[in-house]
């Protein structure tokens, strides 16, 4: 008699569901998709001041998603990041008057759902937050001006005063990171001012020192964008967005990037003009990396596939279809899902990932339009 069977035979009685069927499921090494949890998609809006609170809940079909909450903020807010422990969002906005850029704090309840936000003044808006690993200090990049800012966060998670501020005097600074030992940062620049510059980063007081070089130098056009580190190995990668594809730079014991590789993700024949790459992410597991490829003036918008090998070394798999423009790139708690938002089409897209690494379609919803950022939770 089969294991799971034999289950079935011991508890006879009703039991809850998903957890009966997730333990037969995982003695019996049958995959049971639908007895996973659900989770929640959050989205901030550019154009409607909200944050949109989407309900995934894996099903048997695949993912069903639905929009429970539109939470009125009265302002645009368009980045957004949680806080690895407690049930806080920080949202951003696109723009808006130095010291006078709105975002706010969101605190939710306990099952994720909304429980209240409070307003707060960012010295610049912000193209993208992240928080530092010791969870103290919230970082800001500026795309506008390119000025970087560092918050300190008091023991509940609030905003605090601005601790640490910078500006490398040129524009399109894309996004920052603290590195997995919180002992370093880096921030990407896009298009012609094309750079990734290397600080220290102080876990006490919030300081961003430059290291020497202060540029790690990336090649010529490829405009490092959004970052990912990989789960286990000191190895840092960027979605291109002029190049169209990924690079992959190792970290030294000195915090300096060093190129390791290059991969493309469409052959040199094809037209770059009207296209570039968004978002990033890379799986729990480290093995499969995905980004986003715009087509912002053609029709070229897909989700670009990469198998990461043993040593960090990156493989490109291949291209799967997205809608219109995919922006933000968010995977499942459980990284079993890949989500992502149609800047111009207007959806919510979920991608199951299978275990070769493809990217199964298996939900959509119609969302606004112009969502920059999702974080799932």
């Amino acid at each position: 008699m089969k294991l799971s069977s034999l289950l079935l035979a011991l508890h006879p009685l009703p039991r809850p569901a998903g957890l009966f069927l997730l333990l037969i499921g995982m003695v019996s090494g049958t995959p049971f998709a639908w007895a996973q949890r659900s989770f929640h998609v959050y989205a901030p809006s550019s154009l409607s001041g909200k944050l949109l609170v989407v309900e995934a809940t894996p099903s048997k079909e695949g993912l069903a998603l639905k929009l429970t909450e539109e939470i009125k903020l009265g302002f645009p807010v368009s980045t957004i990041v949680q806080h690895p422990t407690r049930p806080i969002l920080y949202v951003a906005p696109p723009s808006g008057e130095e010291g006078k850029a709105k975002g706010a704090v969101i605190t939710l309840k306990p099952d994720g759902t909304y429980l209240r936000h409070a307003e707060v003044l960012f010295h610049h808006p912000c193209a993208y937050l992240s928080l530092d690993r010791s969870q103290r200090f919230l970082l800001g990049a500026d795309y506008g001006k390119g000025f970087v800012d560092v918050y300190a966060l008091n023991e509940a998670g609030m905003l605090g005063q601005r601790v640490t501020a910078l500006n490398e005097a040129r524009p399109t600074a894309h996004c920052i990171l603290t590195t997995p030992d919180n002992r370093f940062a880096y921030v990407s620049y896009v298009k012609e001012n094309n750079a990734i510059f290397q600080y220290r980063f102080d876990a006490t007081t919030g300081e961003l020192t430059p290291l020497a070089p202060r540029n790690a130098n990336p090649p010529e056009g490829t405009g490092p964008r959004h970052m990912t580190y990989h789960p286990s190995k000191p190895i840092l990668y960027f979605s291109n967005e002029q190049h169209l594809g990924v690079s992959a730079y190792d970290i030294e014991k000195s915090g300096q990037l060093k190129l390791r590789q290059v991969c493309d993700a469409v052959g040199k024949e094809q037209p770059r003009d009207g296209v570039s790459s968004s978002d990033i992410v890379i799986t729990p597991n480290g093995r499969f990396l995905f980004a986003g490829i715009r087509g912002h003036t053609r029709p070229f918008d897909w989700i670009s596939r990469y198998r990461v090998k043993e040593q960090g070394e990156l493989e490109l798999l291949g291209l799967t279809p997205a809608d219109k423009v995919p922006w933000g790139l968010a995977l499942s708690p459980d990284g079993g899902y890949l989500l992502a938002s149609a800047f111009e089409g207007g959806t919510l897209t979920a991608f199951k990932i299978t275990p070769s690494g493809e990217l199964l379609k298996t939900g959509s919803l119609p969302l606004e339009k112009n969502i920059f950022a999702i974080v799932t939770r």
